[in-house]
């Protein structure tokens, strides 16, 4: 009342008010983030640790076992999950929800100090970082050159344009993809080394001592402190040369007698391609509280920077940017959302039949959308999808507020009352019952703030802008439309009908249905129980079920796995046929571009491996954008290549991931939305059950791409030390180690060794290593020679078994227990029922051994759990809306009744989205939600008017026919406004706006048959409800003269509820 009163005393502080609030809107637009999702704030760290040399297995027992012991000390840990593969091993932490990151990241750091120190001599520290699922990359900075090197190209890439590209803000910038580290490589000729009987560790040896760090002193010289360098390290790297290796009583043998000095660079695991070319490209990565289209604005301003610190001849290129993708589909939410707003306007129009009337009805829209947006820049929100769908989604109902104060002004105009008069009496009038249905729609939302998970995430944002909105809705109701109304109505309006023809003619045909009804309201109300319990139960199961929609960006992204054990040469060969496959299946001009990472990542750059998930040189990732005039389904392009592809390569292995960036976030790291996990304290068993398992799991026919994650028999050459017989000779097992690291690795791990680069500053590794190319069979194994100071000069082969054999190419775990992984992919077939099926194949696998254990990951796991927060949410609403209706209406009776078109809702939703063929999703979900506050809304106003008249002394059956013919027009102009506000979206015409399609599908299938049971089956309800019901107050209170326990009057319970 106050603040209608101070409205209409202060009319113009209103309006600066209101100005004011709009103004702030652009300063919130300009510096809230702006991405496709808000932040999932999933509690997840990453720990990369590399270590050159070291196999799966070494990598496993010697270093992975202590991370994941150590890291179950770390408070709220949830789950320790590894992969160890040669030369790295990843671990990722996964906390509980509400979890202090900050807390968890300082214990993590602490925990890998204290594990480091029972790991392997030479174990450097590892690489920790948040890595959350909305951290994916929105572009790639691609190197070319037609003259440079990838060596060259990769080290100014590193080196020049990283640290530029590091600070800009929000981005995280990995090493560069492709080529690998500049690198001093001493390549020693196994033929001399057994000529001079020497053995590679020598030639380390050598090296670490001729060429050294040793820290500068200082000389006093008079009044001068000077510095005094020594050059322990060689100026020149030809300088090398000239180390000697062995002196004493024969000759000197220097370096370069048995090897030569090469500026290269370590040893290649992979490449990076973009066009089928060798080249060098850094993942631009945004952090995941970062605003996409602010990273890649920032990176395409800073080119011309990148550009020149590096060589003119290398060009430097932004390619496959996302942030189109999410512009656009930004762009086509806050289209949908004006023409929604447009298209209301014109129904509130059709319903008031009074211009300067909508016209103030339809100016309260944009300034309550305004007022929503400073709100949520003051509780850190960001511009998303859900931000904006929330405000799109408020939109048909924001009319709402000011529709009932409009036409309960116009109801005072007509009764000859001045305009000052009109507007304050019609106003205090409703202040209540908007106040009521307001918050019956918030109440819907309130569940959303205890949700957890991924589920929290996305709703909560959602939540806030519907929230905000309608609370900006109902103070402009108050306030700004009563002003406006004082100023520009008519003080008396012109003759005309209360109603448009067709709307009297709906009313008596609607009056005459509920008179037949009434006869048989009892059955009707049965029948209509009936049908919704069969609805639910018959054609609920039939509905699809994912986290959220599905949706084609134009890119495919494709694994190619090559034989277990493949070089990364043939890989690569390999992969240019796979791509030039892609391109003839698709036409090569509907192909825009292509980059892909063949191979490992090399051990220097751990991180790497947590962006591309690759076990070895036999694995390739493709990346295709096809153009954009193609008009080519990917998915279907997909199915197209799972076809061509295994006949054209067999023995290779496909399986395509997710390419377009919602799915990326959605699929909250995994590669495949379906993963298997089997794990158990035995891996001989685990193999054993996957095995019998992915028989099963194969039969289930909308599953593609079935595989292994990790490769299980890789090929290896196996070295057995004869420890009696290398004592006898006298070789140590660690003499034979480190000649053969050096020989078939390098040194660069186990003895490191660095020289600064003069020109630049920059310090580059030294490392001592036989070519690759020099060890090509067992025998070449067999010929190393061993150690220093054997009198024998024994070689590998004199001392241990060498032979052909496998391994295992790569370890899982999951809290410590060993894991086998079943991959897979989904075509034309929902998540859910994916779900139910492999739940069905796990069963018929038969029983599980002891100590092993199944679990069904990737999207299925995060689905579950938010479709049961999103039920849960569902039923708390209702609930709230029940007590919050028998809170006002003193009744439980009156609160049940509103609720009676609940039910119709739900069914409502149901036909409609198995009409569309749209799945059951966040998106729908809250669509569903809100159709359920509306209808409420709606009811309210119906049984309001209804129990009114009935108190007044009428009969129940009177009074609810009264009070469905006298609310027809406000329940229809609400739920068509609504209804016509949603159908933009509901068509999802624009790109991306197949993730917004669900919510207004949703709301107008809820909203078209709540709107039916609210104006032909409540009415029947209430008079089956309340036609025994006393009109006495529920008060409890003696003073009170309406209470059923007022002084002087005898109580009559029966009659109080």
């Amino acid at each position: 009342m106050w603040l209608l009163r101070a409205a209409l005393r202060s009319p113009i502080s209103v309006v600066v008010l209101v100005i004011g609030v709009a103004l702030c809107s652009i300063l919130a637009l300009a510096r809230m983030p702006v991405d496709i999702f808000p932040n999932l704030n999933l509690p997840v760290i990453y720990v990369a640790q590399p270590y050159g040399g070291m196999s799966p297995a070494q990598m496993e027992g010697y270093l992975v076992y202590y991370y994941e012991y150590h890291f179950l000390y770390i408070t709220g840990i949830e789950s320790v999950e590894s992969k160890s593969i040669q030369n790295v091993g990843l671990l990722k932490l996964t906390f509980h929800p509400g979890t202090d990151m900050s807390q968890a990241a300082a214990q993590t750091v602490g925990y890998v100090d204290r594990a480091r120190a029972f790991m392997p001599p030479g174990t450097v520290s590892p690489f920790i970082m948040r890595f959350d699922a909305g951290s994916v990359p929105v572009g790639y900075l691609v190197f070319s050159s037609s003259t440079k090197s990838v060596g060259e190209i990769q080290d100014l890439a590193l080196n020049r344009v990283r640290p530029l590209f590091a600070t800009l803000p929000g981005v995280s910038a990995p090493p560069p993809f492709g080529g690998n580290q500049r690198t001093i490589v001493v390549s020693v000729d196994p033929d001399r080394l057994r000529a001079y009987r020497m053995a590679p560790e020598e030639v380390v040896q050598a090296l670490s001592t001729g060429n050294t760090i040793v820290p500068a002193g200082n000389v006093r010289t008079g009044d001068l402190l000077r510095l005094a360098p020594i050059n322990s390290v060689v100026s020149n790297i030809k300088e090398l040369q000239n180390l000697p290796i062995r002196a004493g009583a024969g000759p000197t043998v220097f370096l370069r007698d048995v090897g030569t000095i090469e500026d290269s660079s370590d040893i290649v695991t992979g490449y990076a391609e973009v066009n089928g070319r060798r080249t060098v490209y850094i993942p631009v990565t945004k952090r995941a509280d970062a605003s996409t289209l602010a990273v890649v604005n920032e990176v395409k301003a800073s080119l011309a920077q990148f550009q020149s610190v590096v060589p003119p001849d290398i060009k430097i290129d932004y390619e496959f940017d996302q942030s189109s993708y999410v512009r656009n589909s930004l762009l086509s939410v806050v289209k949908e959302g004006l023409l929604g707003a447009v298209l209301t306007g014109v129904m509130v129009l059709f319903f008031l039949r009074d211009w300067r009337s909508g016209l103030i009805v339809v100016a309260t829209i944009p300034f309550a959308l305004l007022a929503a947006v400073v709100a949520l820049w003051g509780a850190g929100q960001t511009v998303n999808i859900m931000t904006l769908g929330g405000l799109a989604l408020a939109v048909g109902i924001l009319v709402d507020e000011s529709t009932v104060v409009m036409e309960n002004i116009h109801n005072h105009l007509g009764q000859g009352r001045g305009r000052a008069v009109a507007v304050l009496e019609a106003s205090k009038e409703v202040q209540i019952p908007r106040l009521l249905a307001m918050l019956c729609i918030l109440a819907v939302f309130v569940p959303s703030f205890f949700m957890t998970g991924v589920s929290r995430s996305l709703f909560v944002p959602l939540s806030l802008a519907v929230g905000f909105a309608m609370a900006a809705s109902y103070f402009l109701s108050s306030t700004l439309v009563p002003v406006l109304s004082t100023w520009i109505l008519h003080e008396h309006p012109p003759e005309r009908e209360d109603t448009p023809s067709l709307l009297h003619r709906v009313r008596d045909r609607l009056g005459r249905i509920l008179n037949r009804l009434m006869a048989i309201r009892g059955l009707t109300v049965s029948a209509y129980v009936v049908v919704s319990i069969a609805v639910l139960v018959l054609l609920g199961p039939y509905l699809g079920r994912e986290i959220f929609p599905r949706v084609s960006s134009g890119q495919l992204l494709l694994r190619f796995r090559a034989p277990i054990g493949t070089r990364v040469e043939t890989t690569e060969r390999l992969s240019l046929d796979v791509l030039r496959s892609i391109q003839e299946t698709a036409g090569p001009a509907n192909v825009a571009m292509s980059l892909g990472y063949v191979g490992a990542v090399p051990p220097s750059y751990p991180i790497n491996a947590i962006y591309l998930w690759t076990s070895g040189q036999h694995e390739a990732v493709l990346r295709v954008a096809l153009n954009p005039d193609s008009h080519i389904r990917v998915d279907e392009l997909e199915e197209r290549l799972r076809k061509a592809l295994p006949n054209k390569f067999p023995g290779c292995q496909f399986s395509f991931e997710a390419g377009d960036i919602v799915t990326q976030i959605m699929n909250f790291g995994a590669p495949t939305p379906v993963e298997v996990n089997v794990s158990g304290p035995d891996l001989g068993v685990d193999r054993a059950f996957a095995a019998k398992l992915r028989a099963e799991v194969a039969k289930i026919p909308a599953l593609r791409d079935l595989q292994y994650d990790e490769p299980l028999d890789y090929p290896s050459i196996d070295i057995n030390v004869d420890r009696e017989r290398a004592g006898q000779l006298g070789v140590t097992t660690a003499g034979v180690g480190q000649s053969f690291l050096a020989a078939t690795s390098s040194s660069r791990f186990v003895a490191p060794n660095y020289w600064a680069d003069p020109k630049s500053g920059v310090a580059y590794q030294v490392q001592v290593q036989i070519p690759q190319s020099g060890m090509t069979s067992v025998q070449d194994v067999e010929h190393i020679p061993v150690t220093q100071g054997a009198a024998s000069h024994p070689l590998i082969g004199d001392v241990a078994q060498v032979g052909y054999g496998t391994v295992v190419g790569e370890y899982h775990r999951l809290n410590g227990q060993r894991m086998v992984t079943l991959t897979a992919n989904v075509s034309g077939e929902d998540l859910g029922r994916i779900s139910s099926q492999l739940d069905s194949a796990i069963r018929r696998a038969g029983e599980l051994p002891r100590g092993v254990k199944v679990a069904v990951r990737g999207q299925i796991g995060p689905m579950k759990e938010t479709l049961t927060n999103l039920g849960i949410g569902l039923l708390l609403a209702v609930l709230v809306i029940y007590l919050l209706l028998a809170a006002n209406f003193q009744s439980l009776r009156l609160a049940f009744i509103v609720l009676s078109t609940v039910p119709a809702v739900i069914c409502g939703v149901v036909f409609m989205l198995l009409l569309t063929g749209t799945s059951l999703n966040i998106q729908s979900f809250m669509g569903a939600i809100m159709a359920i506050g509306v209808a409420v809304a709606n009811a309210i106003l119906l049984v309001t008017f209804a129990e009114e008249h009935r108190r007044a002394g009428t009969a129940a059956t009177e009074s609810a026919l009264y009070g469905a013919k006298t609310r027809l027009r406000p329940i229809l102009m609400t739920s068509l406004a609504m209804i016509a506000g949603m159908v933009p979206m509901a068509l999802g015409i624009g790109e991306g706006s197949q993730q917004t399609a669900p919510l207004g599908r949703a709301v107008i299938g809820g909203l078209l048959f709540a709107t039916a049971a609210t104006l032909v089956i409540l009415p029947l309800v209430f008079s089956l409800v309340q036609q025994r019901v006393g009109i006495r107050s529920p008060s409890l209170d003696p003073d009170d003269p309406a209470s059923a326990f007022a002084r002087g009057t005898s109580a009559l319970p029966g009659e109080t509820t």
